[in-house]
């Protein structure tokens, strides 16, 4: 699964490594990791 999301830290997008995927309060899917660089959460909404 080759999910990508912004990182704010390094102000690009990055594939998420180890993706995992959540569910929101609402029942919205969502993808949840962290960036293969730096190592900051990454958080991507609507990609279940």
């Amino acid at each position: 699964m080759s999910v990508q999301a912004y990182c704010f830290k390094c102000r690009t997008k990055r594939e998420i490594e180890s993706p995992e995927r959540v569910t929101l309060k609402n029942g919205r899917p969502a993808t949840q990791g962290v960036c293969p660089v730096c190592g900051t959460k990454l958080f991507r909404i609507g990609q279940g």
